[in-house]
């Protein structure tokens, strides 16, 4: 039997006759057919998930749809980690902590940049939510958003360790993970469970406040 390693399947698939048993031109077949069949599902373990292009922005690689499928192994500038190795990082040092998590509600206050927020979020104490900022495309706001919380956190040090995580099969820590490995930070950690695996394994979660967005004085004034 030939297993498959697309995500989200757990099927199998009958291989083919044994060669021995089968004429010249027929082997040579069944061994072709095979060897397609090894290629494509390789092909699509290796994409990690989703290999349908239509989910990410050709041009920056972001995944910009369908952000609740399974993830790949790997992340672009930054380091997979179990939980625990988090909590090995947390009782050793002093990392950052980051929740980017998608906000349910009607977004910040444009007035006053508080969050709005429809449904409560609960995730590992001590860390820093920072909601949406792991979408495909942001607007300059949350590009500057992210920034500058970055800065703030690490106090500007770009080999701070930080790890990101969100919920399980979650795109937008990925995504936010090789963002900030965009922005020069070369110390990140994705934990890919976020507060699922928490959950799994009896991590104590709190309810979080996301860092309010900074409204410019021509935003209040309109």
């Amino acid at each position: 039997m030939l297993h498959s390693s697309s995500p989200g399947t757990d099927r199998c698939l009958d291989a083919a006759p044994a060669a021995s048993n089968l004429p010249r031109l027929s082997r040579w077949k069944a061994a072709s057919a095979l060897a397609v069949l090894q290629l494509m599902f390789g092909a699509v373990a290796h994409a990690g998930s989703d290999p349908q292009p239509a989910n990410f922005d050709p041009l920056t690689g972001y995944r910009i749809a369908n952000y609740r499928a399974p993830t790949p192994s790997s992340v672009p500038g930054g380091t997979v980690i179990s939980l625990e190795e988090l909590e090995n990082m947390v009782r050793e040092g002093k990392p950052v902590l980051l929740d980017v998590n998608a906000a349910e509600g009607a977004g910040p206050n444009p007035v006053s940049g508080v969050w709005q927020l429809s449904r409560q979020r609960v995730n590992k104490a001590g860390t820093v939510w920072l909601p949406d900022v792991g979408r495909g495309v942001l607007t300059p706001e949350f590009e500057t958003y992210f920034k500058d919380n970055l800065a703030r956190l690490t106090g500007g040090d770009m080999t701070r360790a930080i790890i990101i995580y969100c919920q399980a099969d979650c795109w937008m820590s990925w995504n936010a993970v090789k963002r900030a490995a965009s922005y020069g930070y070369t110390a990140l950690y994705w934990y890919p469970d976020g507060t699922d695996g928490m959950r799994d394994w009896d991590v104590s979660l709190v309810e979080s406040t996301p860092v309010p967005m900074s409204i410019s004085p021509g935003r209040r004034e309109r």
